[in-house]
């Protein structure tokens, strides 16, 4: 058992690494993974979202009560910030819709289960980081579908109920479902919470795969650009979030992890509502599968420089 979990923590600690290797195998052999569908994201989603729901705990969403101010500056940060962003690196770099598209919806989605772990290796404040990722996601349902229609709306069609209600069945009831198993057998999710991180790992990894081989030709065709804007709108995002918190007077461990929260994204969530309801726009979901390469590779970066400087940070 104890091999087991030391593999784990081995998947975990190297995310980054087999996220970039997932993507690297989708785009040298996309044939292999031709049979696989992109419907199959949405329950693999689930899975990830299931995982979070049990590893929440009651005194987590008490965070939301007792240190209001904290996560509204960081949930207020991620959803002006990142889809501003996305807007405007769309419109300076005159991407084409289908790229936009996927681009605003990496911006509008709220953070990723990702930033918790990267935050922790920051060296960062990780109550507030599971706080923000659960509010965040919470609020999605609402401001998600909101933000795309009124940054995305006037050149595409924006499905805002069928966004809702995918977000309400890939998002809300697995984390609501997780919960419930967490309450009723908490036994049973205490000897299995080690291992969830490592599950959420390789379906992020799987997720990857599946977008970047569907999409190979399309990412090789038009990939440069958008990989500069990923990686512009992700770096950015992380900059900005750290400028607000100190702007404001935060702690250092409060800026690193309203920072991550803020430039880490739920982009697994942006491929899988750009494959439901921008279908005219196969191209939307490229966006989403960089971000996810990337901001892994980005967050194990600035969690290593965070935690070296910590001392010096003032």
């Amino acid at each position: 058992m104890n091999t087991i979990k030391r593999i784990c923590k081995l998947i975990s600690d190297y995310m980054g690494a087999l996220v970039l290797l997932s993507a690297i195998v989708g785009m040298i052999a996309p044939s292999a993974f031709s049979g696989v569908k992109p419907t199959v994201i949405n329950p693999m989603l689930g899975v990830i979202m299931f995982g979070m729901g049990m590893a929440l705990r009651i005194e987590d969403f008490r965070l939301v009560f007792s240190r209001p101010k904290d996560i509204f500056i960081g949930c207020l940060a991620q959803f002006t910030i990142m889809p501003l962003l996305a807007f405007a690196l769309s419109r300076l770099f005159a991407l084409d819709e289908a790229l936009a598209v996927g681009v605003v919806l990496v911006g509008c989605c709220p953070g990723g289960t990702a930033s918790n772990v990267i935050t922790y290796l920051a060296k960062g404040d990780l109550a507030l980081s599971v706080g923000m990722t659960a509010t965040s996601t919470l609020l999605a349902p609402v401001l998600t579908p909101l933000l795309v229609w009124l940054l995305a709306g006037h050149t595409v069609d924006v499905d805002v109920a069928g966004m809702l209600l995918s977000i309400l069945w890939v998002v809300i009831l697995p984390i609501m479902a997780g919960l419930i198993v967490k309450w009723l057998w908490p036994r049973f999710t205490e000897r299995t919470t080690a291992y969830l991180p490592a599950l959420s790992s390789l379906t992020i990894c799987a997720i990857v795969l599946i977008i970047i081989s569907a999409n190979a030709e399309k990412l090789l065709a038009g990939g440069l650009i958008i990989i500069l804007v990923v990686m512009l709108h992700n770096l950015c995002g992380l900059s900005l979030g750290y400028a607000v918190g100190r702007l404001l007077g935060m702690s250092p461990a409060k800026r690193r992890a309203v920072s991550i929260e803020v430039g880490m994204q739920n982009s697994g969530l942006a491929s899988s509502l750009a494959t439901l309801h921008f279908a005219a726009y196969p191209m939307a979901t490229i966006p989403g599968a960089v971000f996810s390469v990337w901001h892994n590779l980005s967050g194990a970066i600035v969690a290593r420089i965070f935690a070296r400087n910590e001392r010096g940070e003032g």
